[in-house]
């Protein structure tokens, strides 16, 4: 069995109940998720979320990833595959982990995906605009999303100029931020605050919290009054 003491672990503040980081974004037309984490099934049934039309990935670390085999339920309602977008490197990724989905002979039942290669192009998912944002976990290259004035940035500790400025201009932005302590692949608190506030944006949420940061509460009194923590659960609207 296994337990923790931590005071996150143990908080009653329904803000630090963190589940893996994933977002759900949704227009009057289109519904896409951002990962399909391992808490994937959950997050979906714990919403209600009836309606899916694309997942887009942003690297393939199994945190990101390892929720895919749950779309299955979609596939049934919807009877047709799955839309899935994802560069090269996570592309390799999910035909090796998942090489039932893409086999030629399939048994019945598995997930059925239209898998799709993105780069940095920008490119539409029904009516919802997608522009391809490339950050760096350490040496990794991974894809963060600008949807509309809606920044989503997952799992980086650099972001190049060229990059950043495909940033600016965002009403919302949300940042990876780990813990207060130096971290070889993702930004700090402090890093994170002060990506924040170089690029000028005016709503900012910090998510992919380890529960080494803190509690929602503590963390947030420390934070500049348009920076909070993103919990489960959190909407925001455009």
């Amino acid at each position: 069995m296994i337990g923790c003491d931590c005071p996150v672990c143990t908080s009653t503040d329904k803000k630090d109940k963190r589940l893996r980081s994933s977002i759900l974004v949704q227009s009057p037309q289109t519904s896409l998720v951002v990962d399909t984490t391992p808490d994937f099934r959950y997050q979906m049934l714990r919403i209600n979320n009836r309606k899916l039309d694309a997942v887009l990935y942003t690297h393939p670390h199994k945190d990101h990833l390892a929720g895919l085999d749950d779309i299955r339920a979609y596939n049934y309602f919807t009877k047709k595959p799955m839309d899935i977008y994802a560069n090269r490197l996570t592309e390799e990724a999910l035909r090796r982990d998942y090489y039932y989905a893409f086999s030629d002979t399939k048994y019945p039942g598995v997930p059925e995906v239209k898998l799709i290669t993105i780069d940095e192009s920008p490119f539409i998912i029904g009516d919802i605009p997608v522009l391809p944002v490339e950050v760096l976990h350490h040496k990794m290259p991974v894809l963060g999303f600008r949807f509309g004035d809606f920044t989503y940035i997952t799992d980086a500790n650099k972001i190049e100029e060229r990059e950043k400025e495909k940033i600016k201009g965002s009403k919302i932005l949300v940042l990876n931020t780990l813990r207060k302590e130096a971290h070889l692949s993702h930004f700090t608190l402090q890093e994170a605050v002060d990506l924040a506030t170089e690029l000028q944006i005016p709503e900012v949420y910090f998510t992919h919290i380890s529960h080494q940061l803190g509690k929602n509460t503590a963390i947030n009194a420390e934070l500049p009054s348009h920076m909070q923590l993103a919990y489960d659960g959190l909407k925001l609207e455009l």
